[in-house]
C-alpha cells in the first residue's frame, strides 16, 4: 500500500515531482524545505521540521526535491539526516521512462520523462536521472549525483559520489569520473576525471 508523502523542496523540481506522483495516484501531504543557506546548514534543523516529524517515520515517505545546478552537499545532508532517523525516501520513476529489468536503483532515485536507462547498470541512493538522459549498459552510477536533462553516457561509465554532469553532456565509453565534479553542459568527455575537477568543452578539459 502507498503511504502519504511529504515533499522536501519548493522550486522548479518539486513542481516536476509533484505532478508524475499526482499522475499516479500518490497522496501528497504536505511540503517543507530548508530556509537556511547552504554553507551554513545545520543537520539539527532537520531534526525538528514539525511538517515531518509529526509524524511516525514508518506511516509516511520523503520525497526530496530540492534540485541543483552544480556539486552540492545540501540533497547528501537532507537524505542522510532524515534516513538515520528511519524515514524512508521514496523513488519517482516516470511512466515513460525505459529501465532494463536487470538495472538496480537505490533508494530515493528519481527518473525523469523520456529516460531510458540499460542492461545492468547500478544507480545509488538519491540520485537524479533528468529528463531524457541516455545511460548504456553496465555504467556504475554513484549515490547523491545529478545526471541534468539530455546526457548521454556510453556504456561502462563510472560516475562517483556527489558529481553533476550538466545539461548535454557526452561520456564516452570506459570513463571514469570521480566524486564531486562538475562536468559542464554539452561537454564530451573522453578521458577520466579525477575527484573534485570542473570539466568543461569538447573534448572536456579541466578548468
Amino acid at each position: 500500500m502507498n503511504k502519504p508523502i511529504i515533499i522536501i523542496g519548493n522550486g522548479g523540481h518539486a513542481s516536476v515531482l509533484t505532478e508524475i506522483l499526482l499522475a499516479q495516484k500518490q497522496t501528497i501531504i504536505g511540503f517543507t524545505a530548508p530556509t537556511i543557506e547552504e554553507n551554513d546548514f545545520d543537520l539539527t534543523y532537520l531534526g525538528s521540521d514539525e511538517v515531518i516529524e509529526v509524524h511516525n517515520p514508518s506511516d509516511i515517505e520523503l520525497v526530496l526535491a530540492i534540485g541543483a545546478v552544480k556539486p552540492s552537499p545540501l540533497r547528501e545532508k537532507i537524505f542522510n539526516a532524515f534516513t538515520q532517523r528511519k524515514y524512508h525516501f521514496k523513488s519517482v520513476i516516470h511512466p515513460s521512462a525505459i529501465i532494463a529489468p536487470s538495472v538496480q536503483l537505490g533508494r530515493g532515485v528519481q527518473i525523469m520523462a523520456g529516460t531510458i536507462i540499460q542492461t545492468n547498470t547500478t544507480i545509488a541512493d538519491n540520485s537524479i536521472i533528468n529528463t531524457g538522459a541516455l545511460i548504456d549498459h553496465d555504467c556504475q552510477i554513484g549515490s547523491h549525483i545529478h545526471i541534468a536533462p539530455g546526457t548521454k553516457i556510453s556504456g561502462s561509465v563510472n560516475i562517483q559520489k556527489g558529481t553533476h554532469v550538466g545539461t548535454g553532456a557526452t561520456i564516452i565509453q570506459g570513463i571514469h569520473i570521480g566524486s564531486n565534479c562538475l562536468i559542464g553542459a554539452g561537454a564530451v568527455v573522453v578521458s577520466n576525471i579525477a575527484n573534485g575537477i570542473k570539466a568543461v568543452g569538447v573534448p572536456a578539459k579541466e578548468v
